[in-house]
């Protein structure tokens, strides 16, 4: 079941979050940068409006509401527990040495906005899980804080958290900037695109496959499926040959053509049997 919102916020919590929608409908007013009251399940959090939507079709369960905008005093409140946060995060890496947790590496901490609840972030290089139950209970005593939660992320959060220049050069990384979620990403994408496979030129700052290889991919894919495929016998104003280079943007192919030589031609030139739709077509070109 879907329902239409007259207005929409997005809401981010912390660096690492996602964004979530909730029903600003209340709130005609509310503009980017606001910080506002929400109910969560974890309970009530102040998270800045990052998005801002009208007329908003959502799928499935209905969206909670905005609380309340977020008064000085609340942000105040909030402001002084996160100068905490520091504190907490050597602690945290003292006593993870303390207990001989070698794998373990404390990241960041992040207090709610009343202080009731920490949440500290930490990666591991094992993929078993961790047993940090020990850890949780220290800070609960160290810092008087009912609630305490542990939470691991991946090589790309880490870079994500950490920021810095992204390995295209560019003063800032995506992920730091804007990306609020991680798609898949593969080694096929990198293909499509004629991306040299060497590791320096798609690997990003976190190790993993830069996650700029989605960004185009959908559209040269839908190009590629217009042109005959590599390899691939066609016919020219020339003569037929076979098609040694595929240009996906430019809507063209270099062909070799008996007697002529290697010659480029625009799809509209060209006779070739359409490509058929193949579900797993890893091996392009080999």
């Amino acid at each position: 079941m879907s329902e239409i919102y007259p207005l929409v916020v997005g809401i981010r919590f912390s660096r690492v979050n996602k964004i979530y929608h909730f029903d600003a409908r209340n709130y005609k007013d509310i503009g980017l940068n606001d910080f506002v009251i929400v109910e969560t399940s974890k309970g009530k959090q102040i998270g800045e409006v990052v998005l801002i939507k009208h007329d908003f079709e959502v799928e499935g369960e209905p969206l909670k509401p905005i609380e309340s905008i977020a008064t000085p005093r609340e942000l105040v409140a909030r402001e002084t527990w996160n100068l905490k946060k520091e504190e907490i995060i050597q602690y945290c890496r003292q006593r993870v040495s303390e207990l001989n947790l070698k794998d373990i590496r404390i990241l960041d901490a992040e207090f709610s906005y009343d202080g009731s609840r920490i949440t500290i972030v930490f990666s591991s290089s094992i993929e078993e899980k961790v047993d940090l139950k020990t850890l949780k209970f220290d800070v609960q005593k160290a810092f008087s804080v009912p609630n305490v939660e542990i939470r691991q992320v991946g090589p790309r959060d880490v870079a994500k958290i950490f920021g810095g220049m992204g390995a295209c050069g560019m003063a800032c990384r995506c992920c730091s900037r804007y990306l609020t979620e991680f798609n898949s990403i593969s080694i096929k994408m990198a293909k499509e695109q004629g991306i040299s496979l060497t590791p320096t030129e798609i690997t990003g700052m976190c190790g993993r496959l830069r996650c700029c290889l989605v960004y185009e991919n959908e559209y040269y894919v839908e190009c590629r499926k217009r042109l005959p495929k590599k390899n691939k016998r066609v016919g020219t104003p020339q003569g037929e040959g076979k098609v040694l280079e595929v240009f996906p943007l430019r809507d063209s192919v270099l062909v070799d053509i008996p007697e002529v030589g290697r010659r480029e031609f625009k799809r509209d030139q060209i006779t070739f049997e359409e490509n058929k739709v193949n579900k797993d077509d890893e091996s392009e070109g080999s």
